[in-house]
């Protein structure tokens, strides 16, 4: 089965992501918007409990994540996808590497980029004109996160949570 391990960030935030994702992110409807804090990576029942106890540990050593969404930006060249940057500190970035030594499933796709997509799988005409709309309007948003989630993806493609963790450390 497919796992992946996200932080959601508020609802006034998904709800803003939510205008954009509607019309260009044809992921709208199997994820709310999210952090991606490990990729997807497979893991049988035994794997998964384990994983599981590694990530409740994790969640005791880490304080509520401060975010901040500071801007649309792209991943262009490399893929057609929009995002708000969530600017990197520390802590995120501390709790991204941790979780990554922890649960070593999967390699990373990417360096992380914390971010949360708001278009993706778009011709090139179509990501330049959508982009250059978006970084007029802007985003400018703060948020607490704390709890972060272990998903697993049933088969329609949707993913759902596994369980959640709550962050309770003082990192």
């Amino acid at each position: 089965m497919k796992y992946g391990i996200v932080a959601f960030p508020s609802k006034k935030i998904q709800d803003l992501a939510n205008t954009y994702r509607k019309r260009y992110d044809p992921h709208y409807a199997l994820i709310t918007p999210h952090i991606t804090l490990k990729d997807a990576f497979d893991a049988g029942e035994s794997e998964i409990d384990e994983i599981s106890k590694k990530l409740q540990e994790i969640s005791t050593q880490f304080a509520p994540l401060q975010i901040h969404a500071s801007r649309v930006s792209s991943f262009y060249p490399v893929t057609n996808a929009i995002y708000f940057r969530i600017e990197p500190t520390p802590q995120l970035e501390n709790l991204q590497k941790t979780i990554q030594q922890h649960i070593n499933v999967g390699a990373p796709k990417h360096v992380f980029v914390p971010h949360i997509t708001i278009a993706q799988k778009m011709s090139a005409s179509e990501h330049d004109d959508i982009f250059g709309q978006l970084r007029m309007t802007g985003v400018n948003e703060q948020d607490a996160i704390n709890r972060i989630h272990l998903l697993y993806q049933l088969e329609d493609g949707s993913w759902t949570t596994y369980e959640t963790y709550k962050l309770t450390g003082a990192e």
